[in-house]
């Protein structure tokens, strides 16, 4: 058995995240609507988590996971914020 580096590691899983980061963050930009632009900012934030923990545990600083959960928070509430408008601007044709 061969022991494993957990930062080497993580830091390799860091670097494959930053290519589908640059993918959603690509999706976001150029999306042909409101909802798939959403749906990418979605998908950023949890790349953003993601990347957060993995931080976590390759520096074994637990301030990274709160940064992450902060993150989460904000992506849920910006969500909810975004689903009232669409039901409002689908209410008001």
């Amino acid at each position: 058995m061969t022991a494993v580096d957990l930062p080497t590691t993580a830091a390799m899983l860091i670097g494959v995240l930053a290519v589908s980061l640059a993918l959603a963050a690509f999706r976001m930009l150029k999306g042909p609507g409101y909802a798939d632009r959403f749906v990418a900012l979605d998908m950023v934030t949890a790349i953003v988590v993601s990347v957060s923990a993995l931080t976590a545990l390759a520096t074994g600083r637990g301030a990274f996971l709160d940064v992450g959960l902060g993150v989460a928070l904000i992506n849920f509430v910006s969500t909810c914020a975004f689903a009232a408008f669409l039901e409002h601007r689908r209410g008001s044709k």
